[in-house]
């Protein structure tokens, strides 16, 4: 709960969910956190500020330099500023002070500050989650004066870090390879990593996580943040000479792009931040729970989440009502419920060359329109989904002939074309207008439950009137969104930028799942999908069986660990149909069946990563009850031993006992003699063991060939 301890020495704490922020915030004074981790049970404000007691440093000024909330310049801190911006060049040294504290139901409360001098006012949130512990904060900042306020940087928060979390965590990668893990161990000075895609990128994800040196993925401390916003951003992690360290996360601007008039402000976007002592899956499990019940729509979460075919590696842009047809029927034989029609439908759309922005059906291909598609995938049991790519147009296209002047640019610098597109302009009006009719139209003709949202490259000059506009684009996209959900409440949307490009949780307030990555072959797929699940649950994560030939890395995989790869995520399918043999159709249909079986333990269990080294991959999802477990190991490549490592199954209860089988693949995969597969019986009956051995022991996998996925299913006899 939150409390003033002290309200006249300014003592406040928030505590719930596990989580302690401790805060000082007399009036008059620099507001500052004391403390923000895991709770310290009976632990009080007063008495850790005391315990942390710092002398003067060495060479340093011989006053308390203690800092604020966003280390404004005006504090004197030589570290880097939360804070930014001037008018003129002059009311750059701000530094905030406590006018009051409000506290806002049991595990909330914001911080109100101003600088008489610098004439700017500032509203602190800050907001514990009472299940998960995890905070969510932001910073809002108003120019009282007369004069414009140039705002070049706001973080959300200056986070103070513990001193024993010494490892950083980013997530990095590029096209078709997002969400890698690169770590760096123990440094002073500054790490900064910044992204101006106008999008979340592949390349820099507004997240993070700090560890300590023995934290793994089940125990030890640990620290992930995340700034909710799919727009340009910051983020930074800064270790003073003095031995503090402090994490800032904030939206990035270009020159010029938030100038405050008198009375205006700017709200940063939130900043997320979970600390566990139960290593990297406690931090994920803080993400996964309050994404799921605090920011997702509940009426797509209220069902389970349909398997899905998209047509794109089937036909790219080679549309023909007989085709669509045949896959439709053929989708719907292996287990589709969703069928989901991409990019090649509209205008003059033959190639990536021409098209985009001319929303309406192409006679030249779909003459009879989409009605004989749509009705028959209806007929069939499963939902009709469409690709668009709103934010985007072709200069080939009636669009732009028509309106030029639509697109975002800078007239002294020569557009640049990505993917023969141009970014259009969403803060005009008359634009998110056009998009918004012509969206519409299709979605009540064609009774369309399902939008596959894309955005097919970065916003190099976003700039309306020659005003940088990244910002309020950002807003205008989730704007429209939302109209569009508002008009039609039943209406799904995926989140799709070239792949895993935005991907956040600032997007995931208004859709319902994210593309993950445009590369579905089923090695890849393995590395992208354990880094995405550091903060974004299998459920909003779109997971696909590709074809037998990966068109991105040119490898080819059997059904059974293609199938396996796409099992534990938002499963679909992007292949044709057409062209696999009876026998792996027959494998891809028994996976989907296999999901669907599994589908709630997925998408609504508990997810785990186990420890496993770089050839291997264990992942798993357990009931909260922890009745039930389904585990997925994952052969990569070879290992230096001759024997895989024994299987240690997380999140188990160690006082139930647990019958074992070995569900996929269909056939046995062992290569070596005697197998535990046989032995166990794991194909068969299974056997009974002790969620103790199975959680500190652990299990013997089969030797097998790489690219090999082993699923256990795992049942407490109790």
């Amino acid at each position: 709960m939150s409390r003033p301890v002290d309200d006249n020495a300014g003592w406040f704490e928030l505590r719930a969910g596990g989580t302690l922020i401790a805060f000082e915030a007399a009036v008059g004074e620099r507001a500052h956190i004391v403390y923000a981790g895991p709770d310290i049970v009976g632990a009080s404000a007063a008495e850790l500020a005391l315990l942390a007691t710092r002398q003067h440093a060495p060479g340093g000024p011989a006053v308390h330099q203690r800092g604020s909330l966003l280390h404004t310049i005006g504090t004197g801190i030589s570290g880097p500023a939360g804070l930014i911006g001037h008018r003129g060049g002059k009311d750059w040294a701000v530094d905030l002070r406590v006018v009051s504290v409000e506290t806002h139901g049991p595990a909330s409360l914001s911080i109100r500050c101003e600088h008489a001098n610098s004439s700017l006012s500032s509203i602190h949130s800050f907001a514990l989650d009472t299940i998960t512990g995890l905070l969510t904060t932001s910073t809002e900042i108003t120019n009282n004066a007369s004069e414009p306020f140039e705002l070049e940087w706001c973080s959300a928060l200056c986070l103070p870090i513990d001193q024993r979390l010494s490892r950083y965590l980013s997530f990095t990668g590029r096209w078709a390879n997002e969400f890698q893990v690169e770590e760096v161990p123990a440094f002073q000075g500054s790490i900064v990593r910044e992204n101006k895609a106008g999008r979340t990128s592949h390349d820099v994800y507004p997240g993070g996580i700090l560890a300590a040196a023995r934290t793994g993925e089940t125990s030890g401390l640990a620290l992930g943040f995340h700034l909710a916003w799919s727009g340009n951003h910051r983020q930074r992690i800064d270790r003073h000479s003095d031995g503090r360290g402090f994490v800032q996360l904030g939206e990035m601007f270009f020159p010029g792009e938030m100038r405050l008039a008198e009375g205006e402000s700017y709200r940063t976007p939130d900043m997320l931040a979970a600390w566990s002592m139960d290593g990297l899956n406690g931090v994920s499990h803080a993400f996964h729970d309050h994404l799921q019940e605090k920011l997702l729509d509940k009426r797509a979460f209220a069902k389970p989440r349909p398997v899905h075919y998209n047509t794109w590696e089937a036909v790219y842009f080679n549309h023909n009502e007989a085709t669509l047809l045949e896959l439709a029927e053929r989708a719907a034989d292996v287990g589709a419920e969703r069928f989901v029609l991409d990019d090649g439908w509209f205008g003059s759309r033959r190639n990536d060359a021409a098209g985009l922005g001319d929303w309406w059906v192409s006679k030249d291909v779909y003459p009879n329109g989409l009605h004989p598609i749509a009705d028959r995938v209806r007929d069939l049991g499963m939902e009709f989904g469409l690709w668009f790519e709103p934010e985007m147009v072709n200069p080939e296209s009636e669009l732009y002939r028509a309106h030029p002047d639509w697109v975002l640019g800078v007239d002294s610098v020569e557009p640049i074309a990505s993917r023969n597109q141009l970014t259009l302009d969403l803060t005009n009006p008359a634009v998110t207008e056009y998009l918004f009719e012509c969206i519409n139209a299709l979605v009540e003709e064609y009774d369309i439950a399902y939008i596959k949202w894309d955005m097919n490259r970065d916003a190099q000059h976003p700039a309306s009137g020659g005003r940088a506009v990244m910002h309020r684009q950002t807003r205008a996209v989730y704007a429209l969104i939302e109209r569009l959900r508002t008009a039609h409440p039943g209406l799904e949307i995926e989140s799709c930028s070239s792949g895993g490009a935005r991907a956040d949780f600032g997007i995931l307030r208004h859709t319902d799942r994210v593309w993950t990555s445009d590369n579905n072959d089923a090695h890849h797929r393995h590395s992208i999908m354990r880094g995405a699940s550091h903060f974004l649950p299998l459920r909003v994560l779109g997971n696909h069986v590709g074809p037998k030939t990966c068109h991105i890395t040119g490898r080819r995989f059997s059904m059974a660990f293609r199938v396996a790869s796409a099992i534990f995520g938002h499963m679909g399918m992007e292949l044709d149909l057409r062209r696999e043999i009876e026998r792996d159709l027959n494998v891809l249909k028994a996976g989907i069946a296999l999901h669907k079986q599994h589908r709630n333990l997925i998408h609504l269990g508990r997810f785990w990563r186990g420890e496993s080294g770089p050839n291997s991959n264990l992942v798993g999802c357990v009931a909260k009850d922890a009745t039930e477990a389904l585990f997925a190991f994952t052969v990569l490549d070879l290992e230096t031993a001759p024997l895989p490592a024994r299987i240690i199954f997380p999140g188990l209860d160690p006082a139930k006992s647990y019958r074992i089988k070995l569900v996929w693949p269909p056939h046995n995969p062992s290569i070596s003699s005697p197998s535990i597969i046989d032995a166990a019986k794991l194909q068969g009956e299974g056997t009974v063991v002790s969620g103790a051995a199975l959680t500190s022991y652990g299990i013997q996998p089969p030797l097998t060939r790489p690219d090999t996925c082993l699923i256990y299913h795992l049942k407490s006899c109790e």
